[in-house]
């Protein structure tokens, strides 16, 4: 098992300091064919086409030369006076104007493009202005105006044709290949850069520091994260030194990537071994790495450490920092940071608000959510799309769907489009209450209105069906998300391990966990988790905590999902004391008592049938001013429900409809598991016939809850009345149902009626457990029939041709103990 559950961190280690190396090698890249999902916009331009100009140093390095080599053009320093300005064509030549005109009239013929070149240098050498220098100024200008225009496949043509002319290679210097890979790379033609820079290699040019900055902010742009970072790595080996801007995007991209944190620190410490100190782009990149671990001591540091390296921190490091804090759950300093970053003048945006609403909604803190969302319309921020979809999937996650609608419909009223996350937070809502037909009819709702699936639809698809245990149609969205063209990435893996652990497939889940590692998907905190929910599923706690113990010797930060899920593993192992001894941890404040973590010692005391325990966290919960979500509710109704105790059930119930909760469909099978254990035991099909009114599918625990109810009454013909009806909502019987049948006839001494079930369920491809044939064989001991028990159990090869001897023997022992 240890092996199975081993993560290893594969990703490529950041370059390591060391001197440059005195000679050039060439380098040739291979194309790459990932497809990473796009990269949200840096916080710096690092490679725009002007500050690309700022970046050329005037000193060339010493080169190997052999001798069937020509002499090498050296892309390098740029001689632009446009330098550093924004791009204008007064800056060309009449001739340059004109040509640029004519290339970006709607009547250009492409075709046309070699002639119209060849006319441009007969009119400068006409002029007397040609030279190798004011064709290096020229050409730049007529690049830069035409990526202005987004005319990124001319510039590159023309590019190419002055790299095949003899004699014109000279005007390609680093700052025009540079700035003609950031235009394709904006376009999106991240192929063409590449194919360029290994064309040019293959003429022998040599590429420099600033090309490949440019290319690698080209494919990081483009969400191609791992080629950018073996451009880095080629770098390092072939004695490129990297810039600070170099730096810069590496460590974005990093961050984008999940890199574990000890790579993303290696790295600085890399940057600053080679003699570069931080600026204000990497100290907010840093802090914004820090968002996906939590790692909000970490951001805190980062920025005390610019304050003292005399950065004054801007609107992206306030936003940044705030956002840190919301996902690290530290809503007090989210807070102290929105007066701080008002204090210094920067006025909060809606991205401001939009972060600190979901900090808060993630938490269940809707009242707070709310309130900022009025706070922001009264300064006169219009709340988006994303503020909308936040509070909406807020109020679904807390099982307020009636809340849930509201927003949705005041977002309409307002007149703001849904976006793909809007319905994906729809998709959820209907899906986490076992309502398919609806969540299939928002599914279907997305293309009317113009939209596309994206990843985190499908994504939130294969969590739905996961997480009610439909295996088969997990596998089938999954085989439907690669036909649509989607390739998994590290969220869609991380959602497969919980969604196949969740339909009891731990070895499916850890098959997935291998294939993304040989996908070379780097396991993050959230893999992690999964993994950790996994295990907790089965109750392997130690397999647990060696998974916690290597999170903690540095590979990734625990978080309280962590301790969460470590709980869940105590719970479902039996470890009563340890699990008691992590408790007391939280309540201590050893572990900070997040929300969530209070919540999970609910459920885990109510699973475990400790009432008082049970109770202690509901009203920590409580007393820190949490608000309880319909999961911790149906754990408080399970357990009252469990003990009879109607009362209190109903307090929760009335709690629940007071604050505005729907209840789930959990809700409803732990109400008819406490009425079917009672004098009202009919009340149990009510109930049943309520969800069903209401859109609810029944689960498999819904009816046998109903039979049983009905077969410990003796009511047998309405409960196989209901076992008729398991077909009409997709069901089929499991070994529970027919056990609950088996153990009602044999204890009315209905034992040949007992082992027609027994028949019935093994033709229909149902296995037997103990307790089917416990209930057989105690039937006939309390009747005091051993012999026929024996006889039972002497012939019982002929019911069950897959009955064991060691089964066979348990049984002949059972007989024993009852007799003794």
């Amino acid at each position: 098992m240890a092996e199975k559950i081993a993560l290893p961190l594969i990703l490529p280690s950041p370059p390591s300091p060391k001197p440059i190396f005195p000679y050039h090698i060439s380098y040739h890249p291979q194309p790459s064919r990932s497809s990473s999902p796009p990269l949200i916009p840096l916080h710096q331009n690092f490679c725009s086409s002007d500050s690309l100009d700022c970046l050329a140093q005037s000193q060339s390095q010493n080169r190997i030369s052999a001798s069937n080599f020509r002499e090498r053009t050296r892309i390098g320093r740029s001689h632009d006076a446009n330098r550093g300005k924004p791009w204008t064509h007064h800056r060309l030549s009449p001739q340059g104007q004109a040509f640029i005109q004519k290339l970006i009239d709607p009547s250009f013929d492409a075709a046309q493009l070699d002639a119209y070149l060849v006319q441009l240098i007969e009119l400068y050498r006409e002029d007397g202005l040609f030279s190798p220098e004011f064709l290096s100024t020229e050409l730049l200008g007529i690049v830069k105006g035409l990526g202005y225009n987004k005319k990124g496949d001319l510039a590159l043509s023309v590019v190419d044709w002055v790299r095949c002319r003899k004699g014109y290679a000279p005007a390609l210097t680093g700052s025009v290949i540079s700035v003609v890979v950031n235009i394709l790379g904006k376009e999106g033609k991240v192929a063409a850069a590449d194919a360029l820079l290994r064309g040019l290699r293959k003429d022998e040019f040599d590429i420099d520091v600033y090309a490949y900055t440019a290319l690698m902010t080209a494919f990081a742009s483009n969400g191609r994260y791992r080629d950018a970072v073996m451009i880095f790595k080629k770098m390092e080996e072939e004695g490129c030194m990297p810039t600070l801007i170099t730096y810069n995007v590496a460590l974005n991209v990093y961050g984008k990537m999940g890199m574990p944190w000890n790579k993303i620190i290696g790295l600085i410490e890399g940057m600053k071994s080679s003699g570069m100190a931080p600026d204000l782009y990497t100290y907010n990149t840093l802090i914004s790495c820090c968002r996906r671990g939590s790692l909000y001591e970490e951001a805190a540091g980062f920025f005390k450490e610019m304050k003292l390296a005399g950065f004054s921190p801007d609107k992206v490091t306030y936003n940044a920092l705030l956002d840190v804090y919301g996902k690290s759950r530290r809503h007090k300093e989210a807070m102290q940071v929105l007066k701080e970053m008002e204090l210094n003048g920067f006025l909060p945006t809606i991205v401001t608000y939009n972060s600190l609403i979901c900090a808060h909604a993630r938490d269940g803190l809707l009242d707070e959510a709310m309130e900022l969302k009025n706070q922001m319309v009264e300064r006169g921020i219009k709340p988006d799309v994303f503020t909308y979809t936040t509070l909406l999937s807020g109020y679904e996650k807390a099982g307020k769907d009636d809340f849930a609608a509201r927003v949705f419909d005041e977002m309409r009223d307002a007149g703001c489009k849904p976006n793909i996350c809007t319905f994906n937070a729809l998709i959820k809502m209907h899906g986490n209450r076992g309502k398919f037909a609806q969540m299939m009819k928002v599914f279907e709702e997305i293309k009317l209105c113009k939209c596309k699936p994206d990843i985190v639809t499908w994504n939130t698809l294969l969590a739905v069906f996961g997480q009610n245990g439909m295996d088969t149609e997990v596998s089938g969205v999954f085989k439907e998300m690669k036909r649509a063209g989607f390739v998994p990435e590290r969220d869609t893996f991380n959602t497969l391990i919980s969604s196949y652990s969740r339909c009891g497939s731990f070895d499916q889940a850890m098959a997935v966990y291998k294939r993304m590692l040989e996908a070379g998907v780097n396991p993050d905190l959230s893999t992690y988790n999964a993994v950790l929910a996994a295990l907790a599923r089965g109750g392997l706690w130690e397999q647990s905590e060696r998974v916690l113990e290597e999170m903690k010797n540095g590979c990734c930060k625990p978080n309280e999902l962590t301790y969460c899920s470590l709980l869940h593993a105590y719970a479902n192992g039996k470890q009563i004391e340890r699990m008691c001894v992590l408790a007391e941890e939280i309540f201590s404040g050893a572990i900070e008592p997040h929300a969530v973590l209070l919540k999970t010692l609910v459920l885990v005391n109510s699973k475990c049938d400790l009432i008082v325990e049970t109770e202690r966290a509901f009203l920590e919960l409580k007393i820190r001013g949490f608000s309880p979500d319909v999961p911790t509710l149906n754990a408080m109704i399970s357990i009252y429900g469990r003990r009879q105790m109607v009362a209190k059930t109903n307090e929760v119930l009335n709690y629940m409809e007071e604050s505005g909760f729907t209840p789930s469909l959990t809700t409803y099978n732990s109400l008819m598991y406490m009425y079917s254990r009672s004098q009202n035991f009919e009340k149990a099909e009510e109930l049943l016939r309520d969800i069903v009114a209401k859109g609810i599918k029944p689960d498999i625990i819904s009816l046998n809850t109903v039979i049983f109810a009905y077969c410990r009454n003796g009511r047998m013909r309405e409960a196989s009345r209901i076992f008729s009806e398991l077909k009409e909502f997709g069901l089929d019987p499991d070994v529970i149902t027919y056990n609950t049948f088996i153990a009602s006839y044999a204890a009315d001494s209905m034992f040949v009626e007992a082992i027609d079930v027994v028949r019935y369920m093994i033709k229909h491809d149902c296995r037997p457990n103990q307790n089917t044939y416990n209930s057989i064989i105690d039937g006939y001991c309390k009747l005091n029939r051993r012999e026929e028990a024996s006889l039972f159990i002497t012939n019982l090869h002929t019911l069950d041709a897959h009955i064991s001897k060691d089964e066979e023997q348990r049984l002949l022992e059972r007989i024993t103990k009852k007799w003794s």
